[in-house]
């Protein structure tokens, strides 16, 4: 018997945060180019990928991670990357069969795909949806020709505008991004205008991204040399206090500190990640968290694509990280990513993942520098200045 199997058949104690959900994510990894910010796990390739045998490491490692956690309910799937919107629908359609096959798939399953204005067709979008996918997020990220040439896109304003309407043809629940505090020439009034114009387009949600210099980027090689200026902390705070202002008169409040949509139409995802829920990462340098009968396991996969598929197609899987979160951890994570939350987090959850429970004495003294509030149902959350300084929040409550 495999040690899959053996797992599966011992007995498994619902975990505290078990009706969050559980997700897939599945990584395509390759870009036509790499943005000076990003520092995801994408990869520029002269010669385009063998899609089919993609499709076949894909389907050996869903099975690998189903055999982990057999009779799960999938209630989302996320295309992420690199750029999902290179793939071919038929590769959608394929790994999405391969889910299906392993798992029950609710029928309102949230099925939602990246994609950048530069590879956006009606062809291509068209051949998704009929694959399956009914949500599609866009990497817009800025609405004037100069700042996405700054920004490294491949793609104009009148370009990304163009995008957003065919994903307006082809789905009803539709998201694209922008980042702010990308220059020191960015004026809360410039940005109001550039987001009141961004509205006027959106359907539901908006992902609104405040730039950080991610170590190992262009970006901070730049920053380092004295070569790239941003926005002071005054700056990025007025706009993001310009960005809650302008999204809530619109009907779009925050629900996340970088998100924004109309009452139910959040990313029902992203929910599963901040509400910590289980996720299978699938692909290459894709994390997921699932739990079994040996407790919540902490899943990363070989970042290189190429390595990644020769190790799938040896051994089943490509894992580098397959390691069991201590309560410590699980109580930190959870922490984490609640916060992120306006509906914060729930101490007795907290208690439950962590062994213990928060200081009494700390939770006060938050409050009281208005940090920290309390929530209807005893719920524990960040306050808008506490948002601003979320690490900070984090550090102080679990240590």
């Amino acid at each position: 018997m495999s040690l899959a199997a053996a797992l599966s058949e011992r007995p498994f104690t619902p975990h505290p945060t078990a009706d969050a959900g559980f997700a897939v994510y599945v990584h395509w990894p390759f870009c036509l180019a790499k943005c000076p910010y990003c520092d995801f796990n994408s990869h520029v390739r002269l010669q385009p990928p063998d899609q089919q045998r993609y499709i076949a490491a894909f389907r050996r490692e869903i099975a690998h991670r189903a055999a982990l956690v057999p009779g799960r309910t999938v209630s989302s799937i996320f295309f992420g990357g690199g750029t999902p919107s290179l793939m071919e629908g038929r590769t959608v359609g394929a790994i999405l069969d391969a889910i299906g096959a392993h798992w029950a798939v609710d029928p309102n399953c949230e099925i939602s795909l990246e994609a950048n204005p530069t590879s956006v067709e009606a062809g291509r979008f068209s051949d998704f949806r009929a694959a399956g996918v009914n949500r599609v997020s866009l990497g817009v990220q800025a609405l004037n020709d100069a700042d996405l040439k700054a920004l490294g896109r491949m793609h104009s304003a009148q370009e990304a505008l163009a995008a957003v309407a065919i994903a307006r043809r082809y789905f009803e629940r539709y998201s694209f991004d922008l980042i702010y505090a990308r220059s020191p020439a960015q004026t809360p009034a410039l940005w109001r205008a550039e987001l009141e114009l961004a509205i006027s387009h959106a359907a539901e949600h908006l992902s609104l991204y405040q730039l950080t210099i991610e170590p190992g980027t262009a970006f901070d090689r730049l920053f380092r040399a004295g070569k790239l200026a941003i926005p002071d902390h005054d700056t990025g705070a007025a706009l993001y206090e310009t960005t809650q202002e302008i999204t809530a008169k619109h009907g779009l409040p925050v629900y996340e500190i970088s998100n924004h949509a109309r009452p139910g139409a959040e990313c029902r995802h992203n929910l599963v990640y901040w509400h910590y829920g289980e996720y299978a990462g699938i692909g290459p340098g894709a994390h997921g968290r699932l739990v079994t009968a040996q407790g919540r396991m902490a899943h990363s996969t070989e970042k290189r694509p190429e390595i990644w598929l020769d190790r799938v197609e040896a051994e089943g899987h490509a894992l580098v990280e397959d390691d069991r979160l201590s309560e410590e951890a699980q109580g930190d994570e959870y922490l984490l990513m609640g916060l992120r939350l306006v509906e914060g987090i729930d101490p007795v959850v907290f208690k439950a993942l962590s062994g213990r429970a928060l200081d009494a004495r700390r939770v006060a003294g938050l409050i009281e520098e208005k940090l920290l509030m309390r929530r209807q149902g005893g719920r524990l959350a960040a306050t808008p200045e506490g948002a601003l300084l979320l690490d900070a929040l984090v550090a102080d409550l679990a240590a």
